[in-house]
C-alpha cells in the first residue's frame, strides 16, 4: 500500500532530505511515488517493509515538517476518478472499519468550498457503506479528503482519500522550543523549527554525540538534545556561552530538562580547538559566523611582537592572567569553510554527518522540481522556496572534500540573498580516492597561504556584497552617496 504525507507549505527545499533522514536514522526503505515544491502532498511507498503501517508511524513521529501520514485509499483527477480508484484500491479494507467509528474531513489547499458542498463531497463516498457512529472527537478511524487546487483555479487537479496512519508532534514540539519562550537567546540564535530540522538531517538520537563549533546561545545542541543525543559545543565569544544574571546555555537545557545529555561548552575557535585528534563525533551541527556585524575573525595575529609570549611587568605570562584578551586576526571566509570540512573529516565516525549551514549573495535561478515518479532536482539549490528573493549568481560554491559526501542541499530564502543547510557524510577511508585527496591538501595549503593581512571585506566578499546591497560592486554602498558633479 501507498502513503501520503501531509507537509506543511513551508521550507520547501527541506522537506523530502528530512524524510529521508528520518528513514535512513530508523533504516526504512523509502520510495518517492510523488512529490513536488508545489503541493503539500507527497506519496510514498515502504519496498520490502512486512510492517509498512509501523514504519509510517515511525517516519512521522519527529517529523518536523510533516504534520501527519495516511494509508492512501484512493488518488484521481476528478471526483469521478477519485470513486473509482477508491473502489478498486481499498475495496478489501472496508469491511475492517464498518463497524467502528468514524469521520470524515476535507482538506483543501488553496482552495474552499461552502456548506452544502462540504456535505455533498463526504457523502459522495456513502458506497463504502460505514455502519458505525459517526465521532468526530477521537473515532477509531479519520478518512480525510485532500484537494489540491493550483492558486485561483475553481476546481482542484488533483485529489486523495487516506486513512490516518499516525500524526507527528510538529505542533507540541515548536510550541516547547519557541523562543519566544526560551530563556536565553540572543539575536543571533537560529529559529526553533529549522534547529529541530538540523538535528533530523544531523540523525541525532539517543546514544549518539554532537558537537557545534559556533554554538553561541545553543540552539542546535538544544535540538539535539530533545531527540535524545549527548551534545556540547564552543564559540569564540565565551560571553555567550556565560551569559549573565543566571541566563546561560546551561539554563536553557535546564528549562527543557535536557541538563544531563549536556555536556558543557568553553571558549575556543576551530583552528584553535583543544579537542584531540580523534574520531568520535557522531554528529556536527553548525551556523558559522558571516562576518557582517564584524568581520570574521581567529585567534593569533600577524604582528610579530604578538606570536611570542608576552610577558607583564611583574614577569607573569600575560596569557594566564584573569583579564587577558587574546589577540584575533581577520579570517577568510572560503577557509573557514574549509576548516569545518577538514575538521568534520577528522572528527567524525564513518557515516557521521556534518550539517553546515553557508549564506548565498542572490538566491540562485529557481529549478523546475519533478512531478510524479521521483525526487526533484536539487542541484544547484534555490529551488522551490516561497520566502521571497530572487537572484541571479551564488556568492560561493558548495564546498568539497573527499573524505565527506554530500547528502543533501536545502535553501532558504531572504529578500536579496539566502543561506543553504549542507548536510556530509563521513565516507569510509577505503572509499576515499588518494589523488583526489592529494589535490585537495594542495589547494588547501594555497588557500591557507592566501589567507594573508587583510580587512574584513579584503577576505569576506560576502560581508562586502552585503552592505552594497548585494549589488553590483562597481556602484556604491548604501550607505555612501554619490559624488557631486559640477
Amino acid at each position: 500500500m501507498d502513503y501520503m504525507i501531509r507537509f506543511m507549505q513551508i521550507h520547501e527545499s527541506f522537506r523530502q532530505p528530512e524524510t529521508e533522514a528520518l528513514a535512513t536514522l530508523a533504516g526504512i526503505p523509502l520510495e518517492w511515488v510523488f512529490y513536488s515544491h508545489d503541493s503539500p502532498f507527497a506519496i510514498v511507498r515502504f519496498p520490502s517493509t512486512t510492517d509498512p503501517a509501523t514504519a509510517a508511524r515511525t517516519l512521522i513521529t519527529r517529523s518536523i515538517l510533516a504534520s501527519a501520514i495516511y494509508e492512501l485509499w484512493g488518488t484521481g483527477l476528478d471526483y469521478p476518478s477519485l470513486h473509482q480508484d477508491v473502489r478498486q484500491r481499498s475495496a478489501p479494507y472496508w469491511p475492517l472499519h464498518s463497524q467502528h467509528s468514524f469521520r470524515f474531513e476535507i482538506d483543501s489547499f488553496q482552495g474552499s468550498h461552502t456548506s452544502s458542498q462540504h456535505t455533498a463531497i463526504i457523502e459522495s463516498f456513502a458506497y463504502m457503506a460505514f455502519s458505525g457512529p459517526i465521532r468526530m472527537k477521537n473515532p477509531s478511524a479519520q478518512f480525510v479528503v485532500f484537494e489540491d487546487f493550483l492558486l485561483d483555479a475553481p476546481l482542484p487537479h488533483q485529489l486523495h482519500l487516506g486513512r490516518l496512519v499516525a500524526s507527528g508532534n510538529r505542533k507540541a514540539t515548536l510550541n516547547k522550543y519557541t523562543l519566544k519562550k526560551r530563556r536565553y537567546i540572543a539575536t543571533t540564535s537560529m529559529d526553533s523549527e529549522l534547529a529541530l530540522v538540523t538535528a533530523n538531517l544531523a540523525l541525532a538520537a539517543p546514544g549518539k554525540l554532537a558537537y557545534d563549533p559556533f554554538m553561541g546561545t545553543g540552539s542546535f545542541p538544544l535540538a539535539c538534545a530533545h531527540f535524545g543525543a549527548g551534545v556540547f559545543g564552543s564559540d569564540l565569544d565565551g560571553r555567550s556561552v556565560r551569559g549573565k544574571g543566571g541566563r546561560d546555555v546551561r539554563s536553557n537545557f535546564t528549562q527543557y530538562a535536557t541538563s544531563p545529555l549536556y555536556l558543557g561548552g568553553f571558549v575556543a575557535d576551530l583552528t584553535n580547538t583543544p579537542l584531540r585528534s580523534s574520531r568520535c563525533l557522531d554528529a556536527i551541527v553548525c551556523d558559522p559566523p558571516y562576518g557582517v556585524r564584524e568581520g570574521l575573525k581567529v585567534l593569533g595575529s600577524h604582528k610579530p611582537e604578538l606570536q611570542a609570549e608576552v610577558f607583564l611587568e611583574d614577569g607573569r605570562l600575560a596569557h594566564l592572567a584573569e583579564t587577558y584578551l587574546p589577540p584575533k586576526k581577520a579570517y577568510s571566509f572560503l577557509r573557514m569553510l574549509g576548516d569545518v570540512l577538514e575538521f568534520g573529516t577528522g572528527a567524525l565516525v564513518e557515516g557521521g554527518r556534518l550539517c553546515m549551514w553557508m549564506p548565498v549573495a542572490g538566491a540562485t535561478a529557481e529549478e523546475e522540481p519533478k512531478g510524479v515518479g521521483g525526487k526533484e532536482r536539487r542541484g544547484g539549490g534555490g529551488e522551490g522556496g516561497q520566502e521571497g528573493g530572487a537572484g541571479k549568481e551564488e556568492e560561493y560554491a558548495i564546498p568539497h572534500h573527499p573524505a565527506l559526501e554530500l547528502v543533501s542541499e536545502c535553501t532558504q530564502h531572504f529578500n536579496k540573498w539566502s543561506r543553504r543547510l549542507l548536510t556530509y557524510r563521513r565516507l569510509a577511508n577505503s572509499c576515499i580516492d588518494e589523488n583526489e585527496m592529494l589535490a585537495y591538501q594542495a589547494a588547501r595549503l594555497i588557500l591557507q597561504g592566501e589567507n594573508g593581512v587583510g580587512t574584513a571585506d579584503d577576505l569576506n566578499s560576502f560581508r562586502r556584497k552585503y552592505f552594497r546591497g548585494f549589488l553590483d560592486p562597481s556602484m556604491p554602498r548604501q550607505h555612501e552617496k554619490l559624488p557631486h558633479t559640477y
